[in-house]
């Protein structure tokens, strides 16, 4: 097999590739939004998340990482319903921001 025959498979594995990583990476945003969202008496709403935002950043080691931010819907017993993020660095979740009824929000970083 030549080249150009190799290079709709290696095209077709690298797409594979990056639908399996966005896939793993969504589930844990999914993951970490449904703990979250039990530790607080939230009703995560739709149990999903949805894609807001791609972008680059250096990870801890220095390293150039894709990162991801997802937004979840969730409804408490005082609001209709609410609105958080979860943002992560490569397949880690880095951070997860609750929006309260007031304005204000509460933060979840990692340990």
């Amino acid at each position: 097999m030549n080249l150009a025959g190799l290079l709709p498979l290696l095209i077709l594995a690298g797409i594979g590739l990056v639908w399996w990583t966005n896939l793993r990476a969504r589930g844990q945003a999914l993951a970490r939004c449904r703990r979250v969202c039990q530790a607080r008496g939230l009703e995560l709403l739709d149990h999903t998340v949805a894609l807001e935002r791609y972008g680059l950043r250096r990870d801890t080691s220095g390293r150039l990482r894709l990162t991801r931010l997802y937004r979840f819907d969730f409804s408490a017993p005082e609001q209709e319903r609410g609105h958080g993020w979860v943002s992560l660095v490569g397949a880690r979740v880095v951070a997860v921001q609750v929006d309260r009824v007031d304005g204000s929000a509460d933060y979840e970083l990692p340990r």
